[in-house]
């Protein structure tokens, strides 16, 4: 992946800076971040994280490297937090789709006590690495709420589209899911992998199979994509409720067509954004403090401006922030539609 700009450009960038944000200066001009998520290069959902990592990168003014597995393996994921510790980054945010594998990743950058920051899903595994602050969704809650929704509308079976069998926040999404309607969520979990063209295939196979099927949760938006397509090859369109999380223009096209009900938004550029804001601060401020940061957060001008620029709602939970669920509906389309894909 391409890195954010070197120190130099940094340091630019710094005395271009309008004096009045001074509270966003960094701790040290040799600070410099890496971000490690397990999203594989064809997942472009990860891309509003990105422009959220970068916008925190210019507001205070630290260099961030986006680093993920091309191919979203968890094996590759760990190297690359391996190689982390070898840098000697001065900060470290991960997402953690497996606690084991991560915690062994992590090794070397706890050895050297560089602070780590986790994002996405939820925020327990984050917490029992040791990390300052997690921001994410805490996903069997988010798959919980969304069940209550289609059981609201008569939903007792559905079929969970699961494209990551190795990330337990995707296993949580399906329990909860199935928890609120009253299903065995391992029978109703499909492992579908992430190409929509095999999952549209697969769907299609397992709805004339299973034609009494009421709904569908998808898990991404590329993913249900190959949801509806397949529920068109088994001539079931409009006759299946589906939901899926987070969003992209086709999937708002969807919601506002009537073939998605909602999609769970977990406002992706949170997590690039406040995670960066958030080890910036810890560091600027010699603090650990959750309480601290929280206020740091609260308080700068620039973080609150790209909040309001973009309707975005974190909730500051203690040493969490929540960066979701909201539901996006038909009701609720329009201050949504503007950046969805980049800032939504």
């Amino acid at each position: 992946m391409n890195r954010i700009a070197h120190r130099v450009s940094a340091l630019c960038a710094a005395l271009a800076l309008v004096s009045g944000f001074a509270a966003s200066a960094p701790a040290s001009a040799d600070e410099r971040f890496v971000l490690v998520s397990h999203g594989s290069d064809s997942n472009v959902w990860w891309n509003t994280v990105k422009n959220g990592m970068r916008d925190a990168s210019e507001d205070f003014n630290v260099p961030v490297d986006y680093r993920n597995p091309p191919s979203g393996d968890t094996g590759d994921m760990v190297r690359i937090l391996e190689q982390a510790a070898a840098r000697n980054y001065s900060g470290v945010i991960t997402t953690v789709p497996n606690y084991e594998m991560i915690q062994k990743g992590l090794t070397g950058v706890k050895a050297k006590h560089i602070p780590i920051v986790t994002i996405n899903g939820g925020p327990e595994a984050g917490m029992k690495l040791g990390a300052i602050m997690h921001i994410g969704q805490p996903e069997y809650d988010a798959g919980k709420a969304a069940g209550e929704r289609a059981k609201a509308a008569g939903v007792h079976n559905f079929l969970c589209v699961n494209h990551g069998a190795d990330i337990q926040a995707l296993w949580d999404r399906c329990k909860g899911f199935a928890d609120a309607i009253g299903a065995d969520y391992k029978k109703s979990t499909m492992d579908s992998g992430e190409d929509p063209t095999v999952i549209q295939s697969k769907v299609a196979a397992y709805l004339r199979a299973h034609p009494d099927t009421q709904a569908i949760l998808a898990l991404g938006p590329d993913q249900a994509t190959g949801v509806l397509r397949g529920i068109n090859d088994a001539g079931l369109t409009g006759k299946v409720y589906v939901a899926t999380f987070d969003l992209s223009p086709d999937i708002l096209k969807a919601i506002q067509g009537g073939k998605i009900a909602f999609a769970i938004d977990q406002q992706p550029y949170l997590q690039g954004y406040l995670s960066v804001a958030a080890m910036a601060i810890s560091i600027r401020d010699k603090t650990t403090d959750t309480a601290r940061i929280v206020a740091a957060l609260k308080d700068d001008k620039k973080v609150a401006a790209r909040l309001a620029k973009y309707d975005l709602k974190p909730v500051y939970t203690g040493s969490t922030v929540s960066s979701g669920p909201s539901f996006v509906t038909k009701d609720n389309l329009a201050p949504v539609q503007k950046y969805a894909g980049s800032y939504r």
